[in-house]
């Protein structure tokens, strides 16, 4: 079979295949790249899944996409290697309503972010190794992708990864999974928000005076983040809900990669009722989703949930074209996408920090679930839309993003006790850290990249 082939949102770059797609991270236009067309899985493929584990589900999802680009048997290997630790399903006792949280933090960066970066980086280390390329990565994070990409591509032959964070907006422990790493690995902390981080990123891609030095991106901007991403929502409605049962997933959202795999999930056949997608703070998507009319919130706000402190999502984007529109990388809608029908399949809500503390307490007080900040928006925002439709016997999963164990003050400070610490991010305190500082100025990144990179 012929590769499938990726088209930019923007809409004045060549179709390119997946090789290409997720070496370039960015389209030379500045558009993000989306398949021409969405492979479906049938209602029985769906239900098989139930029966087969989770890496053998990301093959059978993941090979519609790597179709003439990576043969089967590799990719069952790849998959097989990325996704050896657990996926749970955990019933919420005391809720009436087949309500679960699939805990996403079982990675070795203890985020859902690692369902994502370690596909890409064997993905993208297999192209590099193929092409004999050498390819700098360029990432920015609010939280837990510098991290993950930073475990994922850390002594991947051939690449170099580069990670931009707000030196104010990370915890502790998300700055130290960062920091720690050495060899091909390098940080840098950006005195500005994430907005800036990202902004500084997607410059340098679209900056022809930087041609020199191949860059990419692990940023949910390259496709290759959001494909992987689409298999856990198959993965939970084959467990859940029985075969053809419309499922409610709540995703927690900031640059709305997560939520777009749902997305993706949905075109490729996968029967949803709703897709919850509650923000914190930075309420653009929501007040869009309202009133039909798109504004930034700059700068972003510094909420609770900083790795969804975005004022901007970059997947806006790819949102707006699955709904008909066209939207560019700043945001300007160039053809109104169908709000008509965004409104009856998304749900959106903002939740202040007050509201994300109180329900940490709450879910802990009620049903002995354990949230962080990230999970505790996407608690509350099911909550919301529970509220706003009664959920009946619809089967519900909300998405716990990242470990409560990376944020121990707060918990600490709302329920009285620190959670466990996972071996994955017990050794940190002891490792020394080293990373370079910068203001959110162009001019110097560009310079950093020259001397440091073009080579």
């Amino acid at each position: 079979m012929e590769p499938l082939l990726y088209h930019s949102t923007n809409g004045l770059a060549p179709a390119v295949d997946l090789r290409e797609a997720l070496l370039q991270g960015q389209a030379p236009d500045r558009g993000l790249y989306l398949p021409q067309r969405f492979p479906r899985l049938t209602p029985e493929e769906i239900a098989a899944f139930a029966r087969r584990p989770y890496d053998e589900i990301a093959f059978e999802v993941l090979r519609r996409f790597t179709v003439g680009i990576v043969d089967d048997t590799t990719l069952r290997g790849l998959c097989a290697d990325a996704y050896n630790y657990d996926v749970p399903l955990e019933p919420v006792a005391g809720f009436k309503g087949r309500a679960h949280v699939m805990r996403l933090d079982r990675g070795p960066t203890a985020s859902f972010k690692d369902f994502a970066a370690r596909m890409m980086a064997r993905l993208i280390g297999r192209f590099v190794q193929e092409t004999g390329r050498q390819l700098t990565i360029l990432t920015a994070t609010s939280g837990d992708t510098g991290s993950a990409v930073a475990s994922a591509f850390h002594g991947v032959a051939g690449i170099r990864v580069l990670v931009l964070f707000p030196i104010a907006e990370v915890s502790d422990r998300q700055r130290k999974q960062m920091t720690t790493l050495r060899d091909n690995i390098r940080t840098i902390a950006v005195d500005g928000k994430f907005d800036d981080c990202q902004a500084l990123v997607k410059r340098a891609f679209a900056d022809p005076a930087l041609a020199a030095i191949p860059l990419s991106s692990a940023n949910s901007i390259n496709i290759g983040r959001l494909l992987p991403q689409s298999v856990y929502y198959f993965y939970a409605a084959s467990r859940l809900a029985k075969p053809g049962e419309p499922v409610v997933f709540a995703v927690p959202s900031g640059n709305f990669g997560d939520m777009m795999g749902a997305v993706f999930a949905r075109e490729m056949g996968l029967p949803i009722r709703r897709l919850v997608v509650p923000v914190n703070g930075n309420n653009e998507f929501p007040m869009f989703l309202h009133n039909g009319i798109y504004e930034k919130i700059e700068p972003s706000l510094n909420c609770l949930s900083n790795a969804m402190n975005v004022g901007h999502p970059s997947n806006l984007a790819r949102l707006v074209a699955i709904y008909g529109g066209q939207m560019d990388e700043t945001g300007k809608i160039h053809r109104a996408p169908d709000m008509a029908r965004m409104r009856r399949e998304l749900f959106s809500t903002a939740v202040s920090d007050e509201q994300t503390r109180a329900t940490i307490q709450q879910a802990w007080n009620d049903h002995k679930l354990l949230l962080e900040p990230h999970g505790a928006v996407g608690w509350r925002g099911f909550l919301d839309f529970a509220k706003a439709e009664p959920l009946g016997d619809s089967p519900a999963v909300v998405l716990e993003t990242a470990h409560p164990a990376k944020f121990p003050e707060e918990i600490e400070r709302l329920l009285g006790f620190s959670p466990e610490v996972p071996p994955s991010l017990a050794a940190l305190d002891k490792l020394p850290e080293d990373y370079d500082r910068m203001a959110a100025d162009y001019g110097r990144f560009k310079d950093y990249l020259t001397k440091n990179y073009a080579r």
